[in-house]
């Protein structure tokens, strides 16, 4: 049996490892899981991010429990308007009169008009990211609808991505940058530089080799063969018969007269 799987009622179960390998590759789609360094590295970030967020967490269940211990009434409040109670009529409902008495003060109307009117400034802000918000995810729904389509991507591929992309977003609120994301980032800067000089160069590799081989083909030729050469027969012909003339040149004039050559002193 696999040391990587368990058998139980006769069906393959995943074990710890497998499970805990998957979620990493579905949570960081392009992490080589064999690079130990990357995946451990991986890990003690999400564990640093796991523990800051529970700090942070534990600091606001610890402002919210001091205030409740210091006035019960705000509790009460929170709760109500958890429920959809009007925020005013709770206020009146947990302060009195003195509520009322506080916002109609003449001394404290110049801090009343100043915290309404940063009311309304956000109030405005909201609704106009709200109306902003609502515009472009509706186009980049629809620019997603079209990318799966040109690329045939499964539902589960284009969530993955998506997923991806929302965790390094949420990273970036949160002032985290890893450095996988900064080097994935700056691998997308170069892509299309890396693809067009990539593409070039198979360019010039081909035109290469069609040179290449157009050298190698034989030449056309006059159809005479070469001597000595792979295309010659190398063939012996006989001469045809000239009679006396069969032997001239096979001789120089003294052996062909008979006579010797004399040495004369001059």
């Amino acid at each position: 049996m696999d040391a990587t799987e368990e058998k139980k009622d006769g069906e393959i179960k995943k074990t710890r490892r497998q499970q805990f390998e998957e979620r990493m590759q579905t949570r960081y789609p392009d992490m080589d899981l064999a690079d130990e360094e990357a995946f451990y590295g991986r890990i003690n970030d999400d564990y640093d991010d796991y523990e800051n967020k529970v700090g942070e967490l534990n600091k606001e269940m610890d402002s919210f429990s001091n205030l409740f211990t210091s006035d019960p009434r705000s509790a009460r409040l929170m709760m109500d308007w958890r429920n959809g109670e009007d925020v005013a009529v709770a206020l009146v409902r947990m302060y009195g009169k003195d509520i009322a008495d506080a916002c109609n003060d003449p001394e404290r109307q110049e801090e009343m008009a100043k915290a309404n009117q940063e009311y309304m400034e956000m109030a405005a802000k909201e609704k106009d990211y709200e109306e902003q918000y609502q515009k472009n995810i509706d186009a980049s729904l629809d620019e997603m609808v079209t990318l799966q389509e040109e690329m045939g991507l499964t539902d589960d591929q284009l969530d993955q991505a998506m997923g991806w992309l929302m965790s390094i977003c949420k990273d970036a609120m949160l002032g985290k940058f890893s450095r996988e994301t900064v080097m994935m980032a700056i691998k997308a800067q170069s892509y299309d530089t890396a693809l067009a000089d990539a593409t070039h160069e198979a360019e010039v590799r081909g035109r290469n080799q069609k040179v290449t081989e157009t050298l190698r083909k034989p030449r056309r030729s006059d159809g005479l063969a070469a001597l000595g050469g792979k295309n010659s027969s190398g063939q012996k012909h006989d001469l045809p018969d000239f009679g006396a003339l069969n032997n001239v040149g096979a001789a120089d004039i003294w052996e062909r007269g008979g006579e010797k050559r004399r040495k004369h002193n001059i």
